[in-house]
């Protein structure tokens, strides 16, 4: 039997100083888990995500404030909070912390193929 993949969530930590950055750290038919780290990006100015699948993201360390349409709400994300993104809300990132990086979990629901 082959050894269960393993890691931490806070060893390695890349720089994100530069860009945002986006590791997967599993995945399976139905989800995508993936580490964020970010250091002050936002979405591009007028870019909204619009998935065809549901996201549910942590924030383990910064902050972050989510901007949501449809209705039209902003989410202040700090440490422990979470927040459910449903497939095809329009969504983006309007700001993450600069004075420590922004590490976030992100889980993401694969549609299923009918």
């Amino acid at each position: 039997m082959k050894a269960s993949p393993r890691g931490s969530l806070f060893k390695d930590q890349p720089d994100a100083t530069q860009g945002e950055r986006f590791e997967e750290l599993c995945r399976s038919r139905s989800f995508r888990i993936e580490r964020i780290t970010s250091s002050g990006q936002s979405s591009p100015s007028g870019f909204w995500y619009d998935q065809a699948w549901d996201e549910w993201v942590l924030v383990l360390q910064g902050s972050a404030i989510v901007q949501l349409q449809e209705p039209q709400e902003a989410v202040r994300l700090c440490p422990g909070d979470w927040l459910m993104i449903n497939a095809h809300r329009k969504h983006r990132v309007d700001s993450t912390s600069q004075e420590s990086p922004t590490l976030w979990l992100a889980v993401h629901a694969i549609p299923s193929v009918a």
